[in-house]
């Protein structure tokens, strides 16, 4: 049974998938040889958290997620890509 989500649910969970959908954008920029293994890591970061139903756990992980995710974004700007 799927229980119903409330506005909160909703909206953390856009989120979480608009952090999804830019680190794949961000893992295209990566240099050929690298592509297919940051997209599995990025991958196996959100399988690894699918299941957590905790609200404040998940807006940690998200801005965790966003803090890594600028991360890899200003290497890949330093090397040229």
């Amino acid at each position: 049974m799927v229980l119903p989500f409330d506005l909160q649910d909703f909206l953390l969970r856009a989120r979480v998938l608009n952090l999804y959908r830019q680190a794949l954008r961000t893992a295209q920029r990566a240099p050929v040889h690298a592509k297919a293994e940051l997209r599995q890591t990025i991958r196996q970061e959100m399988e690894k958290n699918r299941n957590c139903n905790d609200k404040q756990r998940i807006r940690f992980l998200i801005s965790e997620g966003l803090e890594r995710l600028k991360g890899l974004d200003e290497m890949l700007d330093m090397q040229g890509h």
